[in-house]
């Protein structure tokens, strides 16, 4: 059962990504600048996403090596099956989260330039603007990604899932590994359960930094 208090965490991440958005759409409603600042701000773009585009490439590589590896470790039992799905998650995420920032950045670039001819107050707002899209969508996507893992393990372990609840009271040994749908509500299952989710949500985490 997950305490009523935990609710705040996805719910905030919600609020964050709206207001993201809402930061992203008053950045793209300034004005852009004249055409030379335009032209410069072109290059930039696409400069930003060929660098993006390339890195996203390579880390593929990484990634698929590193979902094999955990894949062989959840299937002989060494790690929960969720570890390699949970690392993929991060993983998207954070490049999404990347995406989003380049593309906020880059079109921030003129609007910015052209924000400071005009006053350092209005040049600072687009920038200011820009820069908290980027940071609200890691932190708004990261918690509604680990709120959601939490939930979802939350309710799989305590409903047996998959037989899931089942093959971690054999693996830790309670009651002598004979399963009861009464262990749920132990401390010793609890404890467990609440290990083998903060493996899975350490693993996102880790998929987020390998991508970042």
């Amino acid at each position: 059962m997950v305490n009523p208090l935990f609710y705040i965490a996805p719910v905030a991440s919600l609020i964050a990504l709206f207001f993201a958005w809402v930061l992203y759409r008053l950045m793209m409603g300034a004005e852009k600048g004249n055409e030379k600042m335009e032209e410069i701000a072109g290059y930039v773009r696409e400069g930003a996403f060929a660098y993006l585009k390339r890195q996203y490439k390579v880390v593929a590589i990484v990634f698929l090596a590193l979902v094999v590896l955990f894949t062989v470790l959840a299937y002989f039992g060494i790690q929960n099956p969720f570890v390699p799905v949970a690392f993929l998650t991060g993983g998207f995420f954070s490049g999404l989260c990347g995406f989003l920032g380049m593309k906020t950045a880059t079109n921030a670039s003129s609007r910015t330039a052209q924000g400071a001819s005009k006053s350092l107050n209005r040049g600072l707002q687009v920038a200011f603007r820009s820069g908290a899209v980027m940071g609200l969508v890691v932190v708004g996507f990261g918690l509604l990604d680990i709120s959601l893992w939490y939930m979802g393990l939350n309710y799989i372990y305590d409903n047996n899932i998959w037989q899931l609840s089942e093959s971690l009271v054999h693996k830790i040994g309670i009651a002598g590994g004979v399963f009861d749908m009464h262990l749920i509500n132990s401390v010793e299952f609890k404890h467990a359960k609440l290990v083998e989710i903060t493996t899975t949500m350490i693993t996102f985490g880790m998929g987020a930094s390998t991508q970042a």
